[in-house]
């Protein structure tokens, strides 16, 4: 059987009696009682789970809970036992360290069809340090090694990267991680043209290595959000109060001239929803985005940009949508974004091949309603966003080694 992007996969493996060590991604969010307020990334990681267990193996789930400066009992993974076994419908052994001896213990003594879930990687400081006896203690829990940590997958961590080398061919690429393998590839590689990416957000230099990486890749580059702004002062614009970084306007016009080289179109707004102060409640106006008035700055595209914009996604077959149009947390400038997401959603129900990923975007998605409207939503913020600048990730990198 091939390998997919030269990795084994969960169903190329033997997992029959096996005991599969998987990094999964479970920093999700929690209240202040403790309970977990979004399980998006728990679902992610059951059909991998499911895979194993289906095989006749057992599951070690290994994962981080936010940032934790040495053991801290606030981020303690069991806060999160009962929805983890809510969502994979059987109960979950819970492992108080992750490579102690009560770690071990269970471990040693998991049976086929069970889930061991081990305490929070991050309380050990070896584990980001990517410490090679924290990972070989962690590989020594089981015969098999299953990434399915997107989020992480940019990270040279001990669970996620060194871990690896422990394993020879009994490592494979999770469900989760070959879907989202799937999703770049298919924007930045194999895509059905027209392809295009809507690169939102509030600055130019924090997205230009990716623009950098997909001008050779895209046929269309819709610019929204504050970025936006740079680029119109750039070309002559007056922006007024818009957020605009100056020290990049010979940079902006640099890249309008390498696009146009490659034969990329650039979409910009030509009219934008402007207020007086950055806030919710003042007053608002439609002006032209490259004659706005000193004193007013733009907080989202205007109807005249949506109407542009409508029509370059309509006549995609392969988007990326990586950033919002406008201050979407805001009501009165959250219409751009929402009118975005619907363009999107209707494009894909017309066939075309739809990706979301990174941060805000993911955020707006899920606020209003589009995540089961477009092809794919990514798990992974950092991860997604490094994968567009065209680098190599680590977690991936060490499954093909």
């Amino acid at each position: 059987m091939p390998k997919f992007n030269f990795m084994t996969t969960v169903s190329q493996l033997d997992l029959n009696e096996k005991k599969a060590i998987i990094r999964v991604d479970f920093n999700v969010p929690l209240n202040e009682e403790k309970k977990v307020t979004d399980n998006t990334r728990i679902l992610a990681a059951k059909p991998t789970i499911d895979a194993v267990l289906s095989a006749g193996g057992s599951c070690i789930l290994m994962s981080h809970l936010g940032r934790p400066k040495g053991i801290t009992p606030d981020l303690s993974l069991e806060h999160i036992l009962s929805e983890v076994e809510d969502v994979l419908g059987q109960k979950v052994i819970f492992a108080k360290d992750s490579t102690g001896e009560d770690a071990k213990t269970k471990a040693a003594q998991l049976k086929a069809g069970e889930i061991l879930l081990l305490e929070n990687l991050r309380f050990h400081a070896e584990e980001t340090a990517g410490h090679e006896n924290f990972a070989k203690e962690l590989a020594q829990l089981a015969d098999v090694y299953i990434n399915d940590a997107f989020g992480t997958a940019h990270r040279a961590h001990a669970s996620t990267t060194i871990i690896a080398q422990y394993f020879d061919e009994n490592k494979a690429v999770g469900k989760l991680l070959e879907q989202e393998i799937v999703a770049i590839d298919k924007v930045l590689k194999t895509g059905e043209k027209p392809v295009l990416a809507i690169l939102g957000g509030s600055k130019v230099s924090s997205k230009i290595t990716i623009i950098e990486n997909i001008l050779d890749k895209v046929d269309h580059l819709i610019i929204g959000g504050g970025m936006a702004y740079t680029f119109i002062k750039a070309q002559g614009g007056t922006v007024g109060n818009s957020i605009c970084e100056d020290d990049y306007l010979d940079y902006t016009l640099e890249l309008l001239k390498k696009a146009k080289a490659k034969k990329v179109q650039i979409h910009l707004p030509v009219d934008v929803i402007a207020t007086t102060e950055f806030s919710n409640e003042k007053e608002r106006k439609t002006l032209k985005a490259n004659e706005i008035e000193d004193g007013w700055e733009g907080l989202d595209a205007g109807p005249k940009s949506l109407s542009l914009f409508k029509e370059v996604v309509l006549k995609a077959k392969t988007i990326l949508w990586n950033g919002p149009l406008g201050v979407f947390e805001f009501s009165n400038f959250a219409n751009g974004t929402i009118e975005l997401g619907t363009f999107i959603a209707e494009s894909t129900a017309a066939g075309s091949f739809s990706l979301v990923g990174g941060g805000d975007s993911v955020a707006a998605v899920k606020q209003f309603g589009f995540a089961e409207k477009v092809s794919y939503v990514s798990t992974g913020g950092g991860a997604m966003l490094e994968s567009l600048e065209g680098k190599t990730l680590p977690g991936i990198a060490a499954l093909k080694a």
